[in-house]
């Protein structure tokens, strides 16, 4: 578990104020953010929460303080961090990409305001009653990671024409999110008379047995679903693709950026940011109960030309187009 709070910058001549005064002007609200993952995994989503933050006029470590809270993909340490900042009087909880956290945080507090980025139907899982009218105390954004194995699997599809066996590797603990994805990606391949495999890793043993029984069973390519616990073994996922020389689509940006082969999926960035309005907003008096919830609109389609030259792989002139993003 880690914690890490943003140093609150006091300006101009804080030296020569009345101690009342000075007491006052520490006085900021608190937001905390509960991470299902580790720091280092999306470093560049602070600073888009942050971009957002400013938009509403609130400066992070000025007239607001940020604290996180990593559970590091251990999700049985979320209901004791979401308890801590309840503890800490929080102003606003935030639970970015992770249905696990945002669920920990509403077990936690009623009152407290929260703020979401998940990739399930938070009508479905019980966070919301509607999108329009979230009622309570959460509202957010949906990034649909859970509904875009489809169109992860037909751009392998597109890359791999004569591929027939496809993979898809979860984390079976977040049920909800893992079912949706499977559900997903399983409709999507009957569709086109393929086959997918399911495997499932929750420890980074069973990342390693999962790729074992890949190469056993002569596995054309693998999708990676969106999770937090897979994110921060993204070194691991790499490592193992690029030893057994697997064709892997990711569901980030981040994932193609440090060496995957494909990613596709809502922009992190974006949603972050999106996140840092929300929470502004709130501190400025808006209620979550009033605040639709929002749907991810920028989705990232990124190609590493280095991984596929490295795995021997052509990529179609069809495909290279539909890119947003190219690494040369």
């Amino acid at each position: 578990m880690m914690r890490r709070r943003e140093v609150i910058t006091l300006l101009g001549g804080a030296a020569t104020w009345p101690m009342a005064a000075r007491a006052q002007q520490r006085v900021v609200p608190v937001v905390g953010i509960l991470e299902a993952g580790a720091a280092e995994t999306n470093p560049n989503t602070a600073t888009a929460f942050r971009k957002g933050l400013s938009e509403t006029g609130y400066i992070g470590g000025q007239t607001v303080a940020i604290e996180y809270y990593w559970a590091e993909g251990q999700y049985d340490l979320l209901p004791k961090l979401a308890a801590e900042l309840v503890r800490r009087r929080t102003a606003v909880i935030i639970t970015p990409l992770s249905t696990a956290a945002t669920l920990a945080a509403k077990a936690a507090t009623t009152t407290i305001p929260i703020v979401f980025s998940i990739g399930s139907d938070p009508v479905e899982v019980g966070l919301v009653a509607s999108l329009n009218r979230p009622g309570g105390n959460v509202t957010g954004v949906v990034t649909m990671n859970s509904e875009l194995g489809a169109k992860r699997l037909g751009l392998l599809r597109e890359l791999l024409p004569t591929a027939t066996h496809f993979a898809v590797l979860i984390n079976p603990k977040p049920r909800r999110l893992a079912e949706a994805v499977i559900a997903d990606v399983q409709a999507a391949a009957s569709a086109i008379g393929r086959q997918v495999e399911v495997l499932a890793a929750s420890t980074s043993r069973e990342i390693d047995a999962a790729f074992a029984t890949l190469v056993q069973k002569r596995i054309d390519a693998l999708l990676v679903s969106p999770d937090a616990f897979l994110d921060t073994r993204r070194a691991q996922i790499l490592v193992l693709a690029a030893r057994h020389a697997l064709p892997v689509i990711y569901p980030h940006r981040e994932d193609a950026i440090a060496g995957g082969l494909m990613s596709y999926g809502s922009s992190i960035a974006d949603v972050s940011r999106q996140l840092g309005i929300y929470t502004g907003r709130i501190l400025k008096g808006e209620k979550p109960a009033d605040l639709p919830v929002a749907r991810a609109s920028k989705f990232e389609f990124v190609i590493n030309l280095q991984t596929a030259r490295t795995l021997g792989i052509e990529i179609p002139a069809t495909l290279l187009p539909q890119a947003n993003e190219v690494i040369e």
